[in-house]
């Protein structure tokens, strides 16, 4: 999962090719992933990398993050998550850092994180308090659509989909979506690499209007396969007789 997470912010930056490092462990239940070349990263696509890769192991649920530059080990961002969501901590998101060498340190806990008594959090709690706390809620995706207000950012494969604001973003370039396509890719990026039942996205995206059309789901999937031919290791495919997949090859 921690190369996995490393992986996910190389192809975010533009970086197919290059290698994550070999992991090492610097400490107890401490672990740092590194990379072979210099990579940029959006702080809101790392907090949510983490913390859906992360998701799949009930024993991560408690740890914290920190960003550090290669060439002086200062922290460079960091934040801190917790199964009991009162304690997270995510500082300064929607921020693009620049292009440097970073090394990225996962410390897990045991039990909740302490965000007073925990010395290593706060030994990085100077450059914390520098850039400003808020808390953060963080909430798995759920079957219902999210409202306006609500943040939803998925990594599928090297583009990044901004549920939230109607955008794919991949390499700096950013397409727009409609709201349906939206709505339809959201349920894809939901459950990649899993067959979606065509009634059920009918159902999902046209019923409350109560009007559903056959034809105009193969329009917007054929709309959405357009917009992400920017990744060719993207692909919605048919599924004869049961319906759409969203395909991501790592």
């Amino acid at each position: 999962m921690l190369r996995r997470i490393g992986h996910e912010l190389l192809l975010q930056s533009g970086d197919s090719t290059s290698r994550v490092l070999p992991l090492k462990k610097i400490a107890e239940n401490e672990y740092q992933i590194s990379f072979e070349n210099e990579l940029t990263f959006q702080t809101d696509s790392l907090v949510n990398t983490t913390q859906r890769l992360l998701a799949k192991d009930p024993l991560t649920n408690d740890y914290v993050v920190n960003v550090m530059n290669c060439g002086n080990t200062n922290i460079a961002y960091g934040y801190a998550m917790s199964k009991n969501t009162k304690n997270d901590i995510v500082s300064c998101i929607g921020r693009k850092q620049p292009k440097a060498c970073y090394m990225i340190n996962i410390k897990f806990k045991a039990t909740g994180i302490n965000t007073t008594k925990n010395g290593y959090l706060l030994g990085s709690f100077s450059f914390l308090a520098f850039v400003g706390f808020i808390f953060f809620r963080s909430a798995k995706p759920k079957a219902a659509l999210p409202d306006g207000n609500h943040a939803n950012l998925f990594t599928l494969g090297s583009v990044v989909f901004d549920a939230k604001n109607r955008k794919l973003i991949m390499y700096e370039n950013t397409i727009d979506l409609t709201g349906t396509e939206t709505r339809v890719l959201l349920i894809f990026a939901m459950s990649p690499n899993e067959i979606i039942e065509r009634s059920r996205l009918q159902k999902e995206i046209w019923e409350d209007e109560g009007v559903i059309v056959g034809r105009s789901l193969d329009m917007f999937i054929s709309k959405l396969r357009k917009k992400l031919e920017c990744d060719p290791n993207i692909k919605i495919v048919v599924i004869r007789g049961k319906g759409y997949k969203l395909n991501i090859i790592s």
